[in-house]
Formats: C-alpha cells, sequence, structure tokens
C-alpha cells in the first residue's frame, strides 16, 4: 500500500467535506427546500376568531364523575349516551399525556385526563426549550455506525417540522452557532452539519453555513476572540415548552376530552379476570374522592411512572431511571436575540447550549442520576459549573457573575433503562428513547422520549390502546399530522400589528400576546383593562420589566384552567423561570387577583403565597437577608405584621425609597453580594462616594486619589470589608491589573470593593463538580430538551 495512500486514508477530514459537499449540492439542485411557511398576514388574522368558551373546572369535574363529556364539549357520539364509561383515561398532564389526549380524541375516542398538579409542572415545562433533529445523536450514527441513532434522527427531523407548523405561534427556527477554536474542527463540523441538513431533506429548516472570525464577532459580540478561527452555523427550531402543552391540554379539549389538572389517581380497580377497569382519584383543592371507570388506562406521568406502575403491581421492578438536568436564566446582555451557541466539548465532555428565550437567555444544562421528587432544586455546584463553562466562552470583558443568574430550575427526565448496559450506578447506560409497556393487568405505560418526537409517541401510544382494549370499530385513522392546534387557525405574524391598532397597547406586549396565545390573543385583549393613559391605552403590565399583562392572569383561570398561583406564574406565564425575583415581587399582586377570581378568602391566600415562595425557592430565589421574606398574608394588613415601618411608609406611599430592603451597612458581603444583580445599591455607592472624598487626596486640579496603604486603612474600619488583609488586596490588585498602581481613582476604588465583595461572599476557584455530575456522558444524552 503506498505512502500517499495511507496519507489520505488517515485524514478522513480532508475527503469526508469534500464528498459530504458534493453530495449536498446535487441534492439541493435536485430537491430545493419545500418546508411551508407561515403567512405574515390573512384577512381572518386581521380579526378575532370566532369565540371558544371551553368547559369550566366544575364541569370537567362533574363530567368525569359522571363519565360523560361536558356538556359544552362536541355533541356525544354514539354509544355515549348510555356509557358512564370512557374509552380511554390518561393519567398524567405533561407533553405526552396531552398529546395522546389530542391524538384519541381527535380520532374519536371518549377520553378522559387527570393530572395530580398542574399541566406541564414537571419535565414537560423544565426542558432546554429546543425542537431539536439530534444534530448530537447523528455523531454517534456517524462515528459508531449506529443504526437505532440514524433512526431517532430520521424521526426527529420529520417530527420536527410537523412540530412547528402544528403551532407556529409557538415555535421558531433558531439558529446555533458551534464556535471552532482549532482549524481543524471546521471541515469537521461543516461535514457534521451538512449530512444533518441532507438527511433533513425537503424538511430541512436552512442550510448549514460557515462563519469567518470576523462574522461570527459581529453576530456573537459576547464570543472569546482569542484563538476563534471561525464558526459553523446550523438550524433547529426552539419553543415556549409549557405554553405549548397548554394548547395541546385545549385542543384536546376542543377534540371533545375531558381533562382536570390538580386531580390525583390514589388507587386502581380491577375486574374479576384482574383487569384495570378504572381508578379512585381525589380533587387535591376540595378533597373530594370518587371513581372513573375506563375501558384503558394509560400511564403517561414521565419520572413518575414507576409509581403509577407500583400501584398496578407493588412487586413491580422500575422501567425508569430518571436523570437530572439543570438550567439557569441569564440578562439578555449575555447572547444575541436571534443566535444561538452550542459548546460541543465541555470541560468535562459534554455539550451545552447558551440560547436566547423569551428575551432573557438560557444555559444548560447537566445530566445526573437521580430520585424522583416534586419541585427538584438545581445545587449549588451545578450552577456554579454551567457559569464556569459560559465564562470559557464568552469575551474577558464580560464579568460572568453569580448575581447575574435570575432563575435556575432542574428538571427530571424520564429516561428509558437499559438493562444491557454495561456501566451501571449511571445515566451513561441510557438512551433518550422511548417505550410502549402493557402490564399484565393492562396498564398501558408510555414511558421516555422528548418533546420533539411526542406526537409520534403519542400516535404509536393509541393505535396499541385501541388494539389492546378493543376500541377498532371506534376510533378512527391518526389526523395529528394536519391538525393545527388551538391559536393557529387564524394567526400570522403580522397578528401584533392589528392587536396594537385595535386596542392601543404596547408593541412588545402585542408580540408577546401573539407568539404566546395566537389568535386567541384577541380574547385576552379584550380582558384587558384601560391604563388611564394616553398610551398605551389598554394593558396594565404585571412588571414593568416584563410584557405580561394582568387580563393574562384571569384569562388563564377562564381559559386556560389555572388554579393557583403556581400554575400561572411557572406555566401560563413563564416569569417564575425567567426571574423568579421579579415572580417574588409581583406574588402578592397576582394572588389578589386571582382571589378576587376565584373567591379566595384569607386562608387560602396565605397558603397561595406560602406554596409559592417555596417553589420560586426551587426556581433559584435568593433573599438578600433573612429577615426580608414578606408575611404570606397578603395586602397591607400582612405588611404591617412585617413590624417594618419602613416597608409599611413605602407601601402607603406607593413607592420604594429604599428604606425597607436595602441594607444601611456600607457593604453587605455574602449572600447580598452574590446573589444581587448589581454590585452596589445606591445608598451604598453614595457612602462609598462620600468615603472616598474623605480620605481621598488630589495636587492642584487633578482628581482625588487613595493610597493603596490608605485604602486597606480605610476598608477595615467598614463594615463588610473588615476581614481586608494585605493579601486580600494583592489578590484582587492582581485580578484586576493594579499591581503596579501605587495610587487610585475613584473607579478604581469601586472596582476593588465590587472584587473584594465577592472575594468574601465566594472565593472564586474552578468549579470540581461532584462525581455525580462530573462523568463523561455520551454526546446524545446532554441537553436537548425532553
Amino acid at each position: 500500500m503506498s505512502p500517499r495512500f495511507l496519507f489520505y486514508l488517515r485524514r478522513p477530514i480532508v475527503y469526508i467535506p469534500l464528498a459530504t459537499g458534493s453530495s449536498y449540492a446535487i441534492f439541493n439542485h435536485f430537491s430545493p427546500n419545500n418546508s411551508s411557511t407561515v403567512p405574515y398576514g390573512t384577512a381572518q388574522s386581521r380579526r378575532p376568531p370566532p369565540p371558544w368558551v371551553p368547559p369550566s373546572r366544575d364541569e370537567m369535574l362533574h363530567a368525569l364523575r359522571n363519565g360523560k363529556r361536558a356538556m359544552s364539549l362536541k355533541d356525544n357520539r354514539d354509544g355515549d349516551d348510555n356509557d358512564d364509561q370512557f374509552d380511554l383515561l390518561i393519567v398524567g398532564g405533561g407533553a405526552t399525556g396531552a398529546g395522546v389526549a389530542v391524538d384519541a380524541a381527535s380520532r374519536g375516542l371518549k377520553v378522559a385526563l387527570v393530572e395530580r398538579d398542574d399541566f406541564a409542572s414537571g419535565t414537560s415545562s423544565k426542558s432546554t426549550k429546543l425542537v431539536h433533529g439530534g444534530v448530537r445523536y447523528l455523531q454517534k450514527a456517524v462515528m459508531e455506525l449506529d443504526y437505532e441513532q440514524y433512526k431517532l434522527v430520521r424521526e426527529a427531523l420529520h417530527e420536527r417540522k410537523i412540530f412547528l407548523q402544528t403551532a407556529p405561534y409557538l415555535s421558531n427556527m433558531l439558529p446555533i452557532m458551534l464556535p471552532v477554536y482549532k482549524y481543524w474542527q471546521v471541515p469537521y463540523y461543516w461535514a457534521g452539519c451538512k449530512l444533518y441538513d441532507i438527511l433533513a431533506g425537503g424538511e430541512n429548516m436552512e442550510s448549514s453555513y460557515v462563519m469567518s472570525k470576523g462574522k461570527a464577532l459581529e453576530a456573537f459580540p459576547m464570543l472569546k476572540a482569542e484563538g476563534l478561527v471561525g464558526a459553523v452555523v446550523y438550524y433547529d427550531g426552539q419553543h415556549n415548552d409549557s405554553r405549548m402543552n397548554i394548547a395541546l391540554v385545549m385542543t384536546a379539549v376542543q377534540q371533545g376530552a375531558v381533562v382536570a389538572n390538580h386531580v390525583e389517581v390514589t388507587s386502581l380497580s380491577k375486574n374479576a379476570s384482574g383487569k384495570l377497569d378504572g381508578a379512585e382519584v381525589r380533587d387535591t383543592l376540595s378533597g373530594k374522592t370518587w371513581k372513573i371507570r375506563a375501558k384503558g388506562i394509560i400511564n403517561a406521568t414521565g419520572p413518575f411512572t414507576d409509581t403509577l406502575l407500583t400501584l398496578d403491581d407493588p412487586s413491580h421492578k422500575p422501567i425508569v431511571q430518571p436523570s437530572s438536568g439543570i438550567h439557569i436564566t441569564l440578562p439578555n446582555y449575555y447572547s444575541p436575540r436571534t443566535m444561538g451557541l452550542l459548546d460541543p466539548a465541555t470541560s468535562d465532555g459534554r455539550v451545552i447550549f447558551f440560547l436566547p428565550w423569551q428575551g432573557n437567555t438560557i444555559a444548560g444544562t447537566t445530566d445526573a442520576k437521580a430520585s424522583v421528587v416534586r419541585d427538584p432544586r438545581a445545587r449549588e455546584e451545578e450552577i456554579r459549573w454551567v457559569l464556569d463553562e459560559v465564562r470559557r466562552y464568552l469575551s474577558p470583558d464580560i464579568k460572568v457573575r453569580r448575581g447575574d443568574v435570575l432563575s435556575a430550575w432542574s428538571g427530571l427526565r424520564p429516561l428509558v433503562l437499559n438493562p444491557h448496559a454495561a456501566e451501571k450506578g449511571g445515566t451513561a447506560g441510557l438512551v433518550r428513547n422511548h417505550i410502549v409497556y402493557v402490564s399484565k393487568s393492562g396498564l398501558l405505560t408510555i414511558a421516555g422520549g422528548k418533546w420533539t418526537t411526542y406526537r409520534a409517541m403519542a400516535k404509536e401510544t393509541v393505535d396499541r390502546a385501541v388494539k389492546e382494549f378493543g376500541l377498532e370499530r371506534k376510533a378512527g385513522p391518526c389526523v395529528t399530522e394536519h391538525l393545527r392546534l388551538i391559536g393557529s387557525e387564524a394567526w400570522s405574524r403580522n397578528m401584533f400589528i392589528g392587536l396594537i391598532q385595535r386596542y392601543g397597547i404596547e408593541t412588545d406586549v402585542a408580540k408577546h400576546l401573539s407568539e404566546n396565545y395566537g389568535d386567541r390573543a384577541w380574547a385576552v385583549c379584550a380582558l384587558a383593562e384601560p391604563t388611564g393613559s394616553s398610551w398605551p391605552l389598554h394593558g396594565k403590565r404585571i412588571s414593568p420589566n416584563y410584557p405580561y399583562i394582568s387580563a393574562e392572569i384571569l384569562y388563564s383561570i377562564r381559559y386556560e384552567y389555572a388554579q393557583t398561583a403556581i400554575d400561572f406564574i411557572a406555566r401560563r406565564c413563564r416569569l417564575a423561570f425567567l426571574n423568579s425575583r421579579t415572580a417574588y415581587d409581583v406574588l402578592p399582586m397576582i394572588i389578589d387577583s386571582m382571589a378576587r377570581e376565584l373567591g379566595w378568602d384569607s386562608r387560602r391566600k396565605r397558603q397561595e403565597y406560602e406554596g409559592a415562595v417555596r417553589f420560586l425557592s426551587s426556581m433559584g430565589l435568593k433573599f438578600m437577608k433573612d429577615g426580608e421574606k414578606r408575611s404570606a398574608e397578603v395586602g397591607w394588613r400582612g405588611w404591617l405584621e412585617l413590624g417594618n415601618p419602613f416597608i409599611w411608609i413605602e407601601k402607603l406611599l406607593g413607592r420604594n425609597l429604599g428604606l425597607g430592603l436595602l441594607s444601611t451597612s456600607l457593604a453587605t458581603a455574602g449572600r447580598s453580594s452574590l446573589y444581587s444583580r448589581a454590585q452596589f445599591d445606591p445608598r451604598e455607592l453614595e457612602n462609598l462616594r462620600n468615603l472616598f472624598n474623605t480620605h481621598g487626596t488630589a495636587e492642584g486640579q487633578t482628581p482625588k486619589t487613595l493610597s493603596k496603604i490608605d485604602l486597606e486603612t480605610v476598608l477595615t474600619q467598614v463594615k463588610g470589608y473588615e476581614q481586608t488583609k494585605p493579601r486580600h488586596l494583592d489578590s484582587v490588585f492582581s485580578l484586576i491589573g493594579l499591581e503596579q498602581n501605587t495610587q487610585i481613582g475613584w473607579n478604581e476604588f469601586l472596582e476593588v470593593c465590587a472584587a473584594l465583595k465577592e472575594l468574601f461572599a465566594e472565593p472564586y476557584e474552578p468549579v470540581r463538580v461532584s462525581n455525580r455530575i462530573s462523568r463523561s456522558i455520551p454526546v446524545e444524552m446532554s441537553g436537548g430538551g425532553v
């Protein structure tokens, strides 16, 4: 064999891109992209759609008790009138359960769905928000010649197209950049992305492409420039996961399903032959219990799959291994509004996404074996690991601070256990696939999967249910591939303009309503209160920093079954995910609004407040001071109970005077420094300036300066900086590049104080993550949603 042949044989990086590129050019010529696009304007989008009011929750509960379709749903079909038994009872209201409900109801089956908590309360609202074809799976399919991974990619790419067309207002195409810091990676990543395009075929979004270093920095200016060679950009989908879940639930209702959140299954009932024929359920809000009769029961409870299987058979062996993954939310200045970033090789061999979402930036994820709990929390070591990975890719002039973490959440992925895995005790032996399993008693379980393929999973599940439970004569064919979800029919990209012109609402509010409710945004606007100002005319904001308006609270109760404050702040609007602190600040107003609509008394309002604060704590909410938590009694009496006259004065005047929540100390090291977005509050900044002016010296007209020796003497007399030692100053001066300075000005003085605060709050050192999350995890297991 000639040396020349060996030379090329050892360098597949040379010929793979050439072959791939040539194939792609030919493919593009003969098979152009034929993906349909959403119209920018239609006659229907310029006017409200026909009104539709879903059955109330009380009507739904009545229908569940009697085995009937709710009165205001579709007409009862043949065989329904004298039958108090549902064809299917679906347990679980996440993406999978809601998808199954849409599929089954649209086939003509009589369907009931119950959810113990709220729709999308678990995994389905805590994803990476991607509708991805599986670019990471493709690597394994090619490198390991894994045909199963190849099939997974093909299915995901097909379902991705359907997903984006099913609810176009809730999903969008997103370019994702892979920054390249080694020349050999350019053809490697380019070839992989081109193969991804080819596999998508006519269902491809846009073609991937290579960017020069200059273009990459222009598109993503926050990127680290040192060593950057260029970038490869590919396209995937993004969505608002819990809003998508709500749209699925309401579409199922439109199709005739009976649904109820906050209803849990307490036991399963069996007939004389040992087959399931129903379930005992309890309304967790009222405490009432009753039995639901059904021909078939479907277990779609995600990470809690084994809990229901154990109710069916106490000797059951687990089939699902939960894996936890955390995400953090950062301010919008951490990424461009229209470009995401994928780190294909983190410090421990995983991948991490860095994506714009709902006006902010989200980053994640991790992957670790976990126990099944409600509202799991992101551990501090995981948050710091993600921040360290973000820091590796951003420009050094961007200070990645713990205080910039607006929210942090942990989600449980319902991964299917692979019994043949060679590696035990971790999640590396798991695959993000799904199984459909039927127990001896007839409990049909759908477990695993991810958001992108929820529809295909639902179709497979209902096909199996029709066969297992003898529903062939009643069930029609699957129609979900072409069934558009509620809010899609009369929506267009320009619909928000009509909302502005008719109701006089702000542009960002109109866009938010259009992109989260579709054509149902007209109904939201119809509930909007006048602002009393010349502009905007309608739409009182819940928070001045986000486009949510108070009308959404009423809409979520009347049209989307929101029953608790958490239902609203986490799943109807996404405030808890975007900024847990802001969600906490507006909580009293939200509870007051819901109380007026739902008739809550003071005791219920207190319960709602306490429950919501606990939930927000699982979303990364940190308190600056131990005494900062407000009274759970919502209203001005509750503020009085704090015993803080300053907060009471602020409440009466309707102004934040900086008296109740700001520290009176010069520097509040510790938690207040670590978790605060701003390094100094206004009063502290003013006091620091007075301190500098008092002790600084100046010659003639030159600005005042402070010597390093005087700085140490001054700071040791100030509350919060008493522990300052020469070694601390040496470390800080070295960190910020002032080693040679003997005198510092006002700006350098502030920089030193800020660095000292963070040093005392959390001395920085590279995170050494515990073995629970530091394993090298297969690429298909890292991120990408569920």
